[in-house]
């Protein structure tokens, strides 16, 4: 590997092969890959890893699961995928940190549809009434789920099926109460004192009566911090229920003292990260740019010198924005994965997690149009049909692309509407209209079956929503149906009857375009007036699409009949 240094990448104080941004580097002398996932796969299979190899993400239940949290469920697919073509077998885990209190109430969650609400729309009492108590404990405040905590592990297990990704959804919760962390809880209890030592380099709040594990009160069901004995033989430890303090607020502890087992509580969450890589077997994980700063070291520290166990393979992934600005629910800065998929197809999405995790990105609603057009160019190049800017483009395309689409390629390129124009399409609601057009144009084959048409066409509903979310240029419909009403002077009439006759012989669209110029000269009518009287003749509105471009794109017939106002 390249040992440049890299002013991006601080010196974490962890050993070198466990360096967080190691995966940044270009394979120096060893292996040069088009796709990125392969370097991992390299440095994962360098562990010499038993079957199954295990991938790991995870998530706080708290907020909305939105677009952003897709990144741990779709770069670690890549992974996997990679891996299982090398003949592996592997387990794509998911945790959900489902035991930790919660903290304060949100300002925003999401229903089951993936609806972003407020906190008038559901029950927030039953949330306000819960602080303290774990996600699990706590009702569900829509009413749909076991808990809160079962409702958000729904959201994100249903962003997993959207993307036809496959994974093992693991509550902390169920790992305590069926005892699969008791043996790693138990362990840090008997070596307190070395995980006081380990975890006081990151937090100054450790002091000589520190322990290890947070009781939840069986009084209040409040998990509580301040533990008093502990008995690693008859696995209990003795509690007193305090305050906590949660950012700028303090939830009261009702000040019980009892005694709690060790599937009664949890672990801290710097040593349940690790005891979640010892129990499950994780060999590899991916994660933000915020835990590499300081939760990434920490983890590596407790598992080398407290658990004696080694540390998964990581890689820093870039959060990316959206339009520009952190992802925040609290601002409404959020998207979810339902409402991407229907502007643009679920390969176009998994291409935009495909592309290098490194390094910055930015989302954008309004720019959807440059995202689906990147992936179609992917695809043309995968399939021959558009030759590569440079070799690398071609090799990142034959690697990545197999791993976009649902099951094996087709033989065939699919048919894909250029989503532009698929949009234009989508101001018309006659779905005859929107497959003559499309095929006079030449992106519809003659011979093209019933399903592949469909196919083909379905782009044109997520274009016009796309239209219809941005309110962009393409945000117009077609008035097919009637005729609107309007009424225009002598000059005007004339100039649209001019119009009608050069349309009858000329079927260039530029041509169009600049003769909608010269008529308006001709007919001495204002040229702005004459665009707005053809906008409200087709969409009875002011303004619109380039005209020209749109009417050479209609059917020929309906155009002469409107522009003469006889339809």
């Amino acid at each position: 590997m390249s040992e440049e240094p890299d002013e991006d990448r601080p010196d974490h104080g962890v050993p070198a092969e466990y360096d967080p941004y190691l995966l940044r580097e270009d394979g120096g002398e060893g292996t040069q890959h088009a796709f990125w996932a392969d370097r991992v796969a390299d440095h994962i299979e360098d562990r010499e890893p038993d079957d199954p190899v295990v991938i790991k993400g995870g998530i706080s239940p708290s907020g909305i699961p939105h677009l952003g949290n897709a990144n741990e469920i779709v770069l670690g697919y890549f992974v996997a995928e990679v891996l299982r073509e090398r003949g592996y077998e592997v387990r794509q885990l998911f945790t959900t940190d489902d035991r930790d209190p919660l903290r304060g109430l949100p300002r925003k969650l999401a229903d089951l549809d993936g609806q972003i609400v407020g906190l008038g729309d559901i029950d927030a009492g039953a949330l306000g009434r819960n602080l303290g108590k774990p996600y699990t404990d706590i009702p569900d405040p829509f009413g749909c789920c076991d808990s809160y905590g079962d409702h958000f592990s729904t959201l994100i297990a249903a962003i997993a099926d959207d993307l036809d990704v496959p994974i093992e959804l693991v509550s902390n919760t169920d790992c305590y109460e069926d005892g699969r962390f008791e043996a790693a809880t138990e362990f840090v209890l008997e070596n307190r004192e070395t995980a006081r030592d380990v975890l006081a380099e990151y937090q100054n709040k450790v002091d000589e009566d520190y322990v290890p594990f947070n009781p939840i009160c069986e009084e209040c069901g409040k998990v509580t911090e301040t533990v008093t004995d502990v008995d690693v033989e008859a696995g209990t430890v003795s509690y007193r229920c305090t305050d906590m303090e949660a950012g700028d607020q303090t939830i009261d502890g009702c000040g019980h003292e009892g005694t709690a087992s060790l599937r009664e509580g949890k672990l801290p969450w710097r040593f349940e990260w690790v005891a979640q890589w010892r129990e499950l077997g994780v060999d590899f994980e991916p994660f933000g740019k915020d835990h590499a700063e300081g939760s990434w070291p920490s983890g590596v520290d407790i598992a080398l010198n407290v658990f004696d166990v080694e540390p998964p393979v990581p890689m820093v992934y870039e959060w990316f924005t959206l339009d520009g600005e952190p992802f925040s629910s609290s601002a409404g800065n959020v998207v979810m994965v339902p409402e991407v998929l229907e502007l643009i197809e679920p390969e176009v999405l998994r291409y935009f997690f495909a592309r290098d995790p490194t390094r910055s990105r930015d989302f954008s609603i309004p720019r959807l149009d440059q995202l689906v057009d990147e992936f179609d160019r992917l695809e043309a190049i995968y399939y021959g049909e558009q030759e590569p800017g440079e070799d690398a483009d071609k090799a990142f395309a034959d690697r990545v692309y197999p791993f976009l689409v649902d099951g094996e390629p087709a033989d065939e390129r699919p048919i894909r509407i250029p989503f532009r124009f698929a949009a234009v399409l989508g101001m018309t609601e006659d779905p005859a209209l929107r497959e003559e057009i499309a095929r006079r144009e030449g992106h519809i084959p003659d011979d093209a079956d019933e399903d592949v048409v469909a196919d083909a066409l379905s782009r044109v509903e997520q274009a016009r929503r796309w239209a219809r979310r941005t309110d962009n240029a393409y945000n117009y419909e077609l008035k097919r149906e009637s005729m609107p009403d309007v009424e225009f002077d002598a000059n005007t009439e004339a100039a649209l009857d001019e119009l009608a006759d050069f349309i009858e012989t000329h079927d260039d669209p530029e041509a169009i375009q600049g003769e909608i110029y010269e008529i308006a000269r001709r007919h001495d009518v204002d040229v702005g007036d004459f665009f707005a009287a053809g906008y409200r003749l087709f969409f009875d509105q002011e303004e619109g699409p380039k005209l020209g471009t749109f009417l050479a794109k209609l059917d020929e017939a309906f155009v002469l009949d409107r522009l003469r106002r006889e339809r």
